[in-house]
């Protein structure tokens, strides 16, 4: 269980994330200047060097959003004409894609977030320059609500690379593609001239997840433990109906990968933060304000109350809940973590994603007054400590990485072990160095007194 640091603030934080921004620019820079565009969009490290894997370069948004993120949090132009450059050159291909569910990992990240800056007023407002951004974002929204498959309960879900069955958890982040295009005033245009408004599928998908990937504690099966969530669900695409869970990156359907855990509980928050801005009428009849952030209020405080319970008093979770040596050590969720000497791999972009996820959690409820607020608030703090120091922080500017200690995919074995077999540690990936500038960027923003930071941006 977390040890929540209730006297931590976020000023507490700001020499951490100086030095993590000094960091951040040796490393971009690192990754620039070695990188070959034609090898593919650099994933993960191997002995400190991003490798390319060649599919579906998912981490590409990852990579030039975070030269965003570096001009957002220090002004440093070459950032800002690098992340301009490359968004124009290498992400037109991730628009329409109509073959993955990670629109908003890869659009929203340099599309979005520079049309962010523009309404934020921290660049100059070029029509023509926004024009472009946005019209990438009305088509991205588009094309990532048409994957959609029905379910028997009358929603349905974006559904993921792996076919129309399969509903996965971290597509919740995907849904800030479906309500940027819809902010824009798109809409999907199916046969004979249907508009389908995609706050519609924002909805429902969010409700889908909601109620297939988030566990409650109600029964659904001997393993469901509230908070608890599945990689993934499995539908009979006949019918709709649900079948079982599933998982591709997780120990097993009945355990809790944590990476999608945090995915998850940063996805709600973000669309709870959205609804709230929006006039209450657009939501009537989409099923009314209270019933929408009521479903997203609860898989938000599940997912965040079962982290901090499970998780090591640091913050830095295992990359699997179930994963099979921890059954053997009853203790391990209140012994802190060391990544160098582990039963099991820990996952720093878990923990990374997940501090988020608390943070804005705790913020949407201190505006709404309630007592749990702090405890999220705090827990978010105290995890992005834990990240912005040895031996989570990388210090040594010849390793590309900026977040140590992350796992891509466990069964795979994909991610490299450099001394014990089968014990990766030690390295980065894309979706881990992303987040952590994220989260320092939204930290810095609330102890600098800065505009709050949301994807959207202001509207």
């Amino acid at each position: 269980m977390i040890t929540i640091d209730n006297q931590l603030s976020a000023a507490d934080l700001a020499g951490p994330m100086d030095q993590m921004w000094q960091l951040s620019a040796i490393k971009l820079q690192s990754l620039e200047s070695s990188s070959d565009p034609a090898a593919g969009s650099p994933v993960f490290t191997v002995d400190g060097h991003y490798q390319s894997q060649g599919w579906t370069e998912w981490t590409e948004g990852f990579r030039y959003g975070s030269e965003v993120l570096q001009y957002d949090a220090t002004d440093e132009p070459g950032f800002l004409e690098a992340a301009r450059q490359n968004t124009v050159q290498a992400m037109a291909s991730h628009v329409t894609h109509v073959g993955v569910h990670d629109h908003g990992f890869n659009n929203i990240s340099t599309y979005g977030a520079l049309r962010r800056l523009m309404r934020e007023g921290r660049i100059e407002d070029d029509p023509w320059q926004r024009h472009f951004y946005e019209l990438a974002l009305k088509a991205s929204g588009a094309v990532q609500a048409s994957r959609w498959s029905e379910t028997v309960d009358g929603d349905g879900y974006i559904y993921s690379f792996n076919g129309p069955h399969s509903l996965f958890c971290d597509t919740i982040r995907s849904l800030r593609s479906l309500a940027m295009a819809h902010l824009l005033g798109q809409t999907l245009m199916g046969e004979n001239d249907e508009s389908i408004c995609l706050l519609d599928r924002l909805v429902q998908h969010a409700r889908s997840t909601a109620r297939y990937n988030v566990y409650y504690g109600e029964g659904r099966d001997i393993y469901d433990v509230a908070g608890r969530v599945a990689h993934e669900s499995i539908f009979n695409t006949n019918d709709g109906r649900y079948r079982c869970p599933s998982t591709q990156q997780g120990y097993s359907p009945f355990s809790t990968w944590t990476r999608g855990l945090a995915w998850v509980m940063c996805g709600y928050p973000e669309q709870l933060e959205l609804l709230s801005e929006l006039p209450a009428e657009s939501l009537e009849s989409l099923g009314g304000r209270e019933a929408i952030e009521g479903m997203m209020l609860r898989a938000a405080r599940a997912s965040c109350d079962f982290f901090i319970q499970t998780t090591p008093p640091d913050g830095i979770p295992y990359w699997d809940t179930g994963a099979p040596v921890l059954a053997a050590l009853p203790d391990h969720q209140q012994v802190p973590t060391d990544p160098l000497d582990t039963p099991e791999p820990v996952d720093s972009s878990a923990a990374a994603s997940g501090a988020q996820g608390l943070l804005r959690l705790g913020h949407y409820l201190q505006g709404r007054e309630d007592e749990s607020a702090t405890r999220y608030w705090q827990a978010g703090l105290t995890v992005a400590r834990t990240l912005l120091q040895e031996p989570y922080l990388s210090t040594d500017s010849d390793h590309q990485g900026l977040l140590l200690h992350s796992i891509y995919h466990r069964p795979g074995g994909w991610d490299h072990s450099p001394d014990v077999p089968h014990r990766p540690h030690g390295e980065a990936c894309m979706w881990g160095d992303y987040h952590l500038r994220e989260l320092a960027l939204y930290l810095g923003r609330i102890a600098g007194g800065g505009p709050y930071y949301t994807y959207y941006g202001p509207l």
